[in-house]
């Protein structure tokens, strides 16, 4: 009887734990991702903005994961076994979990009272980046534990280090062997060696402690040269192959910055608008941009160069560039700033207020100035659509007060304070005379036309009344931004035909699916005729002579280059203005400030030579 008893009570002893693992089991599986779906999860990859060839990288758009995806064929046999060798010897034999390996952790955490040891497989990593914390608790590692195994049953092992290897983290953000190759090496992956191979597999341990760009350098070439030890042991190389990897230098790539910045910030902005941030920081888009880096790099190694030149004469601290395809509207090379990495608030300056030197501003897309006789061409332009001829339309230069605005009388001089009676249209704007503008603005254009015209051609900041701008406009008294002048100007080299600035030429999914391919129709703004006499007129080096010189640096020897600069009042800004058949560039010098260059300081000797520079150049480079 007593024996029955304690049986009934085993039974029930037996029951009542089955029952308490069951709850436990539940309570513990209850909220478990699904393993047998872990293909369709989304490994969040990097958005990549590069150059028209797709061969330059300029900048990538990720959160707090970035990453590019490369399949397991394209990862060298040397990254395989360094991993496998460091990571779970006993990959390619256990079922998803290592029993000897847990057991000698086991056996140790006893020893210490602690949970300091772990025998974690590449499955278990893999659950655990993916789909759990990394808090060590019995809870989170006996899901752990469950979903490995569950891995190992759904999927191949090659299938599982694929996973692994684009999943794991090789640094401060940089997720992906790929990313870390690129980032680290300045290489594609599959053409890294087996020291780099070594190197990024010693990082996966402790990503952030050991990233190349930390503070714990030989610790990391220690942390190398053990992975090496470890494929040496495991059979993958040999003890020569290991020594001379051990020996051999590792250079890493210089901390990333982004390349053409200005021009980079203002595609991602565009971007930003279509898709919005959390899309691109995961999507893992390819942005193939309109950017010549050639020319950019050209743009930028001049712009810089002249300005630190022009810094010490006219007290001209920045500058702007931007270069476009007439025909199509690409925008080949933005120089947003003379430096885009410099300090946008330097020591002493009061962010509140205007600064004088905020030289990593964007002034190619942000910055509203006056671009002074740079404007004149849309007056004239409209002045011939008008039926007025270049050669026998004269217009008297002299003294002429045009009557009161803005409360005082508006009496414009000529740079050069001469007054030269009949004069051509022709040589009015080529030598750039201001007198002439406002009469020809007023009686022979017409404000509200000019304006309208201007609009159309490509400038957008034209939004007042054409009251509000008074005679002044002729003289390029209404602010506008260098990029709008380009696209504007683009118009006379185009016969006549608007095309809107393009920066992204075609866009692709991570599969090579094209989401987006740039069809910019250009459209007709100004006859064929005046836009064949607007490049007639600014290109005529001998009726611009007399004002700027034979060999000024507006003159182009051997092509057909349509110019014309600008300078504001008090100095505050210098312009040069030109386009051809195969490009057009408009480059602003100044402060951002608006405070006055020195020294008589003109378009034509701030922005001129940068202007004259490049485009000679670019002219050279692309015909």
């Amino acid at each position: 009887m007593k024996i029955k008893l304690l049986f009934k009570l085993f039974i029930l002893f037996i029951l009542i734990l089955t029952i308490a693992a069951f709850i436990f089991l539940f309570y513990i599986i209850k909220d478990f991702p699904r393993p047998e779906v872990f293909s369709e999860t989304n490994i969040n990859q990097n958005t990549n903005i590069y150059d028209r060839t797709g061969k330059i990288l300029l900048s990538s758009i990720y959160g707090e994961e970035k990453r590019k995806y490369v399949h397991l064929k394209d990862v060298p046999e040397n990254l395989k076994h360094a991993i496998i060798a460091t990571e779970d010897a006993n990959f390619y034999n256990h079922i998803g979990i290592d029993f000897k390996g847990m057991l000698r952790a086991i056996k140790v955490n006893l020893k210490t009272f602690s949970l300091s040891q772990g025998a974690s497989t590449i499955h278990q990593q893999l659950i655990r980046s993916t789909f759990l914390s990394k808090e060590k608790t019995a809870d989170r590692k006996i899901k752990e534990i469950i979903l490995a195994l569950e891995l190992d049953r759904r999927y191949d092992k090659d299938q599982i280090l694929e996973w692994y290897i684009n999943q794991v983290p090789f640094g401060i953000n940089i997720y992906g062997a790929e990313e870390a190759a690129n980032t680290y090496f300045q290489k594609p992956l599959k053409e890294i060696s087996l020291e780099e191979a070594a190197t990024l597999a010693a990082i996966i341990q402790l990503p952030s402690y050991y990233s190349p760009y930390g503070n714990h350098l030989e610790e990391l070439f220690e942390r190398k040269d053990y992975v090496l030890k470890r494929m040496k042991e495991e059979g993958f190389v040999t003890e020569k192959e290991a020594e001379e990897a051990k020996n051999k230098e590792i250079v890493f790539n210089q901390k990333p910055q982004t390349k053409a910045s200005h021009f980079v910030t203002y595609v991602r902005k565009q971007l930003e608008e279509i898709y919005g941030t959390d899309f691109l920081e995961t999507k893992g888009l390819k942005i193939y941009t309109s950017l010549d880096y050639t020319l950019q790099e050209k743009a930028e190694e001049i712009v810089k160069r002249k300005v630190s030149e022009t810094a010490k004469i006219y007290n001209t601290h920045n500058s702007s560039l931007v270069a476009m395809d007439p025909k199509t509207g690409e925008i080949l090379a933005m120089v947003g700033s003379a430096d885009p990495w410099a300090d946008p608030y330097p020591e002493g300056c009061d962010p509140t207020t205007d600064c004088k030197f905020v030289p990593s501003f964007n002034v190619a897309t942000l910055g509203n100035r006056q671009p002074g006789s740079a404007f004149k061409p849309f007056t004239y332009a409209e002045t011939f659509s008008k039926g007025y001829d270049p050669d026998r339309t004269l217009v008297k230069d002299e003294y002429t007060n045009f009557g009161y605005y803005g409360g005082k009388e508006y009496i414009p001089q000529n740079f050069d304070g001469r007054f030269r009676g009949w004069i051509t249209l022709r040589s009015a704007l080529n030598q750039s005379l201001n007198i002439p503008a406002v009469k020809v603005l007023l009686n022979l254009a017409g404000t509200d036309d000019t304006v309208k015209l201007a609009t159309k051609m490509g400038l957008t900041t034209l939004n007042q009344t054409p009251n509000y701008y008074g005679p002044s406009l002729g003289l390029g008294g209404a602010e506008v931004r260098l990029l709008d002048m380009v696209a504007a100007y683009s118009v006379f080299a185009n016969e006549g035909y608007k095309v809107p600035p393009v920066s992204i030429l075609k866009i692709e999914d991570p599969n090579g699916n094209i989401v987006y391919e740039n069809n910019n129709t250009p459209r007709k703004v100004l006859a064929s005729n005046v836009a064949e006499t607007m490049m007639d007129v600014l290109s005529d080096n001998a009726s611009r002579a007399p004002m700027f010189g034979w060999n000024s640096f507006l003159y182009i020897p051997n092509y057909k280059v349509a110019v014309k600069t600008g300078t504001t009042q008090n100095f505050a800004d210098g312009w040069t203005m030109g386009t051809c058949d195969l490009i057009t560039v408009g480059v602003w010098c100044g402060n951002n400030d608006h405070s006055s260059m020195v020294n008589n300081a003109l378009g034509s000797s701030t922005a001129g030579p940068i202007w004259n520079e490049f485009i000679n150049y670019a002219i050279n480079y692309l015909r």
